[in-house]
């Protein structure tokens, strides 16, 4: 895989960064941390180089100066909002994130329910929590906001909240996703920090968009791309332009929300608020890591092809609206590219016409592109991985790793002991399959231990897999995309 961004260098410019941001403020700073704090796949995926887990590097760097807050909205608990590539509920999210940053040797203070209005889910959620002796807060919705500041910075505002004890420098707030609270969680612990006499200040750490990339780079936009449903649109920061005549980029949620965001913070403060635009809000050192643009760039034009499928099978899952897909659309003719630019794509749709099955496509990182098709006991995707393992162990096409009289009692057992209505084995299954038949076979354990180097290739599937097979994929490390196409009319998935 081509390098385009440089981990090490980053860390060390962000940490001297959010350094210097710390003690602008006398010592103690809340950082609302966006995006994703552990497997940020997007930005390795458009920044190719940049570590998943960059951010959790970071904080250990900080880890004696700072703690963590987790903020959930008590509105994504009752929706029971998921985190779609990982497939987890913002709330399973939560317990994972806290167990993974423990595990790191990090600190995590505090639960915070936010938007509480006796929501029962969320009550469930915070007991919970406080059952297994984690500290929880709950913080109603902000009387007045958006537009009162009179009343939003008082006690019936942020004052309604209770305080949330800290005891360290550096307040990181994350979260599962957006729109879970985090600004609201800073500014309601400014309020407190003021009332109580204590000097405290906020900024926000988040990757995307890089404030100075122009507008229409394609890593900007794949930001856009990724953010379809929430209808972000990147935009000149013109309070940025106006003070400093450097143009910067930022989104339109920012931007508009500014002013009043400037007014709060400079009545909490009961002064002038420290910033002039939202971009000065911001600490992000991303474009300093770059260290091949052309490689991000067409790293980041395969990103907005991904999603752009994705948000199409949603759309045919019934999960999403068909105006994510076109949004996505008009970025893609804003950059002149289309699908075709995704190899996997045209070698999985001739494999279908080739043999009418249902078919599956990946490229190696060698460059070499595999294909499969359904068969009788395997699917495409089943299929065309087998086939990539025979391919990188340099075993004969024809041999068959695991033996017709392993599969059949499998299948069996699935339909008619376990009550499934799978047709064909899952991919898991196959693979569990795969690492029995290695025990005494030793082509089948020298394809098995080719399975690691399938990780950050490109697949394309002529059909949607089934969740099982698409959670298996994604295990695998492989950027997978699918025609929205269903292979049955089954309308409950197993």
């Amino acid at each position: 895989m081509k390098i385009g961004f440089d981990s090490e260098k980053y860390i060390n410019l962000q940490y001297e960064q959010i350094m210097q941001r710390i003690n602008m403020f006398s010592g103690k700073l809340y950082m609302e941390f966006g995006g994703k704090i552990f497997d940020d796949l997007h930005a390795s995926r458009v920044l190719p180089g940049f570590d998943a887990n960059i951010k959790i590097k970071l904080l250990k760097k900080l880890r004696h100066d700072s703690e963590i807050i987790i903020v959930i909205s008590a509105v994504s608990i009752e929706k029971n909002k998921i985190r779609a590539d990982f497939n987890l509920t913002y709330g399973e999210e939560v317990l994972r994130l806290i167990d993974t940053l423990r595990h790191e040797g990090l600190t995590v203070s505090a639960v915070v329910i936010t938007m509480f209005n006796g929501q029962n889910s969320a009550r469930l959620f915070g007991n919970k929590l406080e059952r297994r002796n984690e500290t929880v807060y709950y913080h109603s919705f902000t009387k007045g906001y958006p537009n009162d500041v009179n009343t939003i910075v008082s006690e019936d505002g942020y004052g309604a909240n209770p305080f949330i004890k800290t005891t360290k420098k550096l307040v990181v707030v994350t979260a599962p996703g957006p729109n879970s609270g985090k600004l609201g969680t800073c500014l309601s612990q400014l309020y407190h920090e003021y009332k109580n006499r204590h000097k405290a200040g906020y900024a926000k750490y988040e990757t995307f968009p890089i404030w100075n990339l122009p507008l229409k780079h394609p890593v900007n936009v794949a930001y856009e791309s990724a953010t379809a449903d929430l209808e972000d649109i990147n935009m000149v920061d013109t309070f940025h332009f106006n003070t400093y005549k450097e143009i910067a980029i930022n989104y339109n949620r920012d931007i508009s929300s500014f002013p009043v965001l400037k007014n709060i913070l400079a009545k909490i403060t009961e002064g002038q608020s420290p910033y002039h635009s939202p971009t000065d809000m911001g600490v992000n050192m991303a474009k300093s890591g770059i260290v091949d643009d052309e490689v991000c760039q067409e790293a980041s034009k395969q990103e907005i092809i991904r999603r752009y499928y994705r948000a199409l099978c949603d759309f045919k899952k019934g999960t999403q609206d068909i105006k994510v897909a076109n949004r996505i659309e008009i970025l893609m003719q804003e950059l002149e590219i289309d699908t075709s630019i995704r190899k996997v794509v045209g070698y999985a749709k001739q494999k279908k016409i080739e043999t009418g099955s249902p078919s599956f496509a990946l490229e190696l990182k060698t460059g070499e592109i595999v294909t499969g098709r359904t068969k009788t006991l395997i699917g495409g995707a089943t299929a065309c991985i087998l086939n990539c393992l025979k391919t990188l162990a340099n075993i004969e096409d024809g041999y068959d790793l695991i033996p017709r009289c392993i599969l059949e009692p499998m299948l069996d057992l699935n339909k008619n002991i376990l009550g499934k209505r799978f047709e064909v084995l899952s991919v898991k299954d196959i693979l569990t399959a795969l690492s029995v038949s290695a025990t005494t076979n030793n082509k089948a354990k020298k394809a098995l231990e080719q399975l690691s180097k399938l990780k950050n290739t490109e697949a394309h599937s002529t059909y949607i897999l089934s969740p099982a097979d698409e959670e298996t994929i994604k295990s695998l490390g492989i950027n997978l995309t699918s025609e929205p196409v269903f292979t049955n009319n089954n309308l409950f998935e197993e």
